[in-house]
């Protein structure tokens, strides 16, 4: 590892969000926190801008080297992080290894399906202002499909010997970066129990303790808690479904 890391992290307590963030307390790095306030758009500022021009959050800078090195995407940073501060391969694989190229199919698996179709069920199911079935149906639907996709390889690499995790028998940024987001299945109106090994797997990540750190950066993570009363989860979603409408009405004005 470098020698005394000083890595800015731009977050908000998303399932992107928390995928960086227990990435790096897994790794042990110090880290400097700057939440990124989503609910009022600071993401679409131009100083942030300048960081990600994507606008979204996360994203971070790598001050360590002196010249400052920005990143966004989750993967590429999850990517960069473990290249530069895991030489040990704690949570990665060598690069170039059989291991380290399954890790990074898993992982651009959840970045291009897992995540984008269990966030279009999040919006269809808890934000859209008008409920269209066939919408809610249809992500509700593929995110279960690939929720069996991976309960289907946890039960093969168990049963080949291998243990609980998605690739060479051990926990990495691939397990990671899947975790943030079944970590909010039910959000999407998704059960994780139905899928046996996808729930001990599940379980399992949720007690370590990096990543009960991780989830409550910037912010405690309330949603699961919410989810226990009708009345919490409504207003868990009328929050969040009042930024989200505006976020959106004012990409729809700029984009027209």
């Amino acid at each position: 590892m470098a020698a005394n890391p000083n890595i800015d992290l731009y977050t908000a307590g998303t399932p992107n969000g928390h995928k960086l963030s227990c990435t790096l307390e897994e790794l042990g790095i110090k880290y400097n926190v700057h939440k990124v306030d989503i609910a009022k758009n600071v993401q679409k500022e131009d100083w942030f801008l300048k960081i990600n021009p994507n606008g979204r959050i996360p994203a971070l800078i790598d001050n360590t080297s002196g010249t400052p090195r920005r990143l966004f995407e989750g993967q590429a940073m999850q990517l960069y992080l473990c290249s530069r501060y895991d030489k040990e391969h704690r949570i990665s694989f060598p690069y170039d290894s059989d291991e380290y190229w399954e890790m990074v199919c898993w992982m651009t698996w959840m970045q291009s399906g897992l995540g984008p179709m269990q966030g279009q069920a999040n919006h269809f199911y808890r934000y859209a202002p008008q409920k269209i079935e066939y919408a809610i149906t249809r992500y509700q639907t593929e995110t279960k499909r690939l929720m069996q996709v991976l309960n289907d390889r946890l039960k093969t690499e168990r049963e080949a010997g291998r243990g609980l995790w998605l690739v060479g028998g051990k926990f990495t940024i691939a397990d990671l970066c899947c975790f943030s987001w079944v970590n909010w299945a039910e959000w999407a109106g998704v059960e994780t129990k139905g899928f046996t090994e996808v729930q001990t797997w599940l379980e399992t990540i949720q007690k370590r303790p990096a990543v009960e750190r991780g989830v409550n950066v910037p912010d405690k993570f309330e949603m699961k808690e919410a989810m226990k009363t009708k009345e919490g989860e409504e207003g868990f979603a009328k929050h969040h479904s009042n930024w989200v409408m505006q976020g959106m009405k004012k990409d729809q004005e700029t984009h027209q």
